[in-house]
């Protein structure tokens, strides 16, 4: 069970440690916090490094001393897995100095992740609310996906040329006759120039995008209206190409259930050097599920499915050198 600190109303009575990293965690930056809740516990690194290994995680003491001196800040997978495994031995409250990583995440001293940072997945959420406020539709739209083939394809210049989507999905409303479809570009990414296809039993309707973070929703209009238990298969594709080298692609679920499946095919001219694949239960979680996958020699692709995919983030990551 994790402790949170307890709450200032006063300093008498008070240790100084106790008060600094109290303020610490509540201000930041991430690695005053860490040096403050590592000096209240009264631990050397060694022994923050020794426990660290009880719960499976190798950390080396450098990187503990380059993290709580700001010298680096933990952003990778197994680094983030790290940093909340420290939230439960230094008995610091849940996603404390996740948060503060959060705050900073993409300054000087930031180790470079494969993956788009936790603060810009919280902007791209925060826009995705308000696109779909300004096209009056609630997230599921009252449809549920029982099934969902996604293709992705990466260009000879290692970018995000385009996806294309098979959907199958259930009513739970009478008179669902849309459904929105999301796509979040690499960073760069210019999603006014994103062109949108409706290839199979739908058809284009309203397009609202923002630049900053490249999020772009589109209405896909079907052409009658479902009634509760009717399904639907419908085919869409969005063609990008707009951003730059890309190292991952992710899909996230609000709601549970249905089939999934993602390939992703390569150029011949740009062939990675390591496939995996990956499940997050949040984006400030560490990645789970890791697991090598063997790209085809003449099909140049990997993919894989979940036969009932959870609440989260699932999909396939890729390394160049």
């Amino acid at each position: 069970m994790r402790h949170g600190t307890q709450p200032l109303n006063g300093l008498d009575g008070l240790d100084a440690p106790a008060v600094e990293l109290d303020t610490a965690l509540s201000a930041g930056p991430f690695h005053v916090a860490l040096r403050a809740a590592i000096a209240a516990r009264s631990l050397s690194l060694q022994r923050v490094q020794h426990h660290l290994e009880r719960q499976g995680v190798k950390v080396g003491v450098t990187s503990l001393s380059y993290w709580q001196q700001g010298a680096r800040r933990p952003q990778r997978p197994e680094s983030l897995r790290a940093v909340r495994a420290l939230e439960e031995i230094l008995r610091l409250p849940e996603e404390s100095l996740i948060r503060l990583l959060a705050l900073q995440s993409d300054g000087p001293g930031a180790e470079r992740p494969p993956a788009r940072s936790y603060r810009s997945l919280v902007e791209a959420s925060g826009v995705l609310e308000g696109l779909l406020a300004e096209l009056e539709s609630p997230l599921d739209g009252g449809l549920h996906t029982i099934g969902h083939h996604e293709r992705v394809r990466i260009g000879a210049c290692r970018e995000l040329l385009g996806r294309e989507s098979q959907h199958i999905v259930r009513a739970h409303k009478d008179g669902r006759d849309r459904y929105v479809a999301i796509h979040h570009g690499d960073p760069g990414c210019a999603p006014e120039r994103v062109a949108v296809h409706a290839l199979e039993n739908c058809r284009t309707g309203r397009l609202r995008w923002h630049s900053e973070t490249g999020v772009l929703v589109a209405e896909l209009l079907f052409d009658a209206r479902l009634r509760a238990g009717d399904t639907h298969l419908f085919r869409y594709a969005f063609e990008d190409g707009t951003a730059g080298a890309s190292s991952e692609y992710v899909r996230g679920f609000s709601f549970a259930g249905g089939q999934y499946a993602l390939q992703v095919r390569f150029a011949e001219e740009a062939l990675p050097a390591r496939c995996h694949r990956f499940a997050q239960h949040s984006a400030a979680a560490p990645r789970s599920g890791r697991r090598e996958l063997t790209l085809s020699g003449r099909h140049r692709s990997v993919h894989f499915v979940e036969q009932q995919v959870r609440t989260g983030l699932l999909g396939i990551g890729w390394d160049w050198d």
